[in-house]
């Protein structure tokens, strides 16, 4: 799993636009099954990948299994989502991850 430069890039331009969720409950907020298909019948594969902060590079291009640590509901980055990315990317020693995570956590914190 390797850090996607790109979404960390997205996240922070959502972030400085006010483009975020303060307080929400990540496992309410996160898209689910349906929403991730809506998206992707609407936006493809490449927009898809900006809302993740990591990439499987041993996973097909084409598969939601390429795609992993999701931040926000594909309008808005959520706080409870980044907080989300840092715990689980400490825990499986994703630093790379963890690091964006907590870059763009102490962005959010200044923009708010």
């Amino acid at each position: 799993m390797k850090l996607n430069k790109e979404a960390e890039k997205k996240a922070r331009d959502l972030i400085d636009a006010n483009q975020y969720v303060k307080d929400s409950d990540w496992s309410e907020a996160q898209p689910g099954t349906d929403e991730e298909n809506d998206f992707l019948d609407r936006h493809g594969w490449d927009d898809y990948a900006l809302w993740h902060l990591g990439i499987h590079d041993e996973e097909s291009k084409e598969t939601k299994g390429r795609f992993g640590f999701p931040y926000g509901d594909f309008r808005r980055v959520h706080h409870s989502g980044l907080i989300a990315i840092k715990q689980r990317a400490a825990q499986q020693h994703y630093t790379d991850i963890e690091e964006a995570a907590d870059r763009l956590l102490e962005r959010f914190e200044a923009a708010t």
